[in-house]
């Protein structure tokens, strides 16, 4: 399906998503985030329409796994979402969002294909600054409602290993073949029953191939999120312990999400549920 049909299918949901997330984005970064890395974001003309959030300073041996972002609305503002995508890079990623800070206009799900491409290249490319700082073996693709989307059809690229959809799901049933092409672990995390995703993420969940691992979280916070609190609230927290478990192999974050221990199983007022995670 053409990106531009998927913009018009997604047309309900831009009108409801324009008070989300992090605010408007400033024209100029501030290193913050709760990592050990204080991160902040920059431009490059090699990746013009996209906004790139990383370590303040990388430190020697540390490299860094992707991580690409779709905004709510499919809006074309790299910094709308700045509050959490920041604290993700300040935990050592390398977190790339679609559009340019402050940015207007739309994107599609080929602009989170560009950006995974772009880091890719950027980690041999003579006089890059991320040459050899970026672990391209590693690959996460992340969007909000409208960006779910576009993550999700991203998402069919065989480089991609996890997918987290936030306030997000297909809106026509026509659409569940997408479904089927998830190969990676996947998370799907909503604003509870009034979110207004959340029947589309249940659903969604349900017709997942039956071997995928797979999560599902519910915060009753509605279609918003927590995105624009500090580091994105308990969102940041979340997000980046699936990110620190999928991407880097971390066991204490992995105990957020699974085994017998599974913090969130316990820890009101999240409700949860998952498959294939062990």
């Amino acid at each position: 399906m053409p990106n531009r049909f998927v913009r018009g299918l997604l047309a309900t949901l831009v009108t409801t998503v324009t008070a989300v997330a992090a605010g408007p984005g400033s024209a100029q970064a501030a290193p913050g985030g709760s990592g050990p890395f204080p991160a902040d974001y920059e431009t490059t003309l090699r990746l013009y329409d996209h906004t790139i959030y990383r370590p303040d300073t990388i430190p020697t041996g540390l490299t860094l796994p992707i991580v690409v972002w779709g905004n709510g609305a499919c809006r074309a503002d790299g910094t709308w979402f700045q509050n959490i995508l920041r604290e993700f890079a300040s935990h050592g990623f390398l977190v790339i969002a679609n559009g340019r800070p402050g940015g207007t206009g739309s994107t599609d799900a080929d602009m989170l294909t560009e950006a995974i491409d772009w880091a890719v290249a950027e980690n041999t490319r003579a006089g890059s600054r991320y040459r050899g700082r970026i672990d391209t073996g590693k690959v996460a693709v992340m969007g909000q409602s409208c960006g779910g989307l576009e993550a999700l059809e991203a998402s069919a690229d065989a480089r991609v290993d996890t997918t987290v959809f936030w306030n997000s799901g297909l809106l026509s049933d026509r659409e569940n073949v997408r479904l089927a092409r998830l190969h990676g672990p996947v998370a799907y995390l909503t604003g509870g029953p009034d979110d207004i995703a959340y029947p589309n993420a249940v659903d969604d969940y349900s017709r997942l191939p039956a071997a995928l691992p797979a999560f599902l979280g519910h915060l009753p916070v509605g279609h918003y999120g927590t995105f624009s609190q500090t580091n994105g609230g308990e969102y940041g927290r979340v997000g980046t312990a699936w990110l620190k478990w999928q991407l880097k192999g971390d066991q204490t974050s992995r105990a957020l999400f699974a085994g017998p221990s599974c913090g969130l199983c316990t820890t009101a007022p999240w409700t949860v549920t998952s498959r294939n995670l062990s």
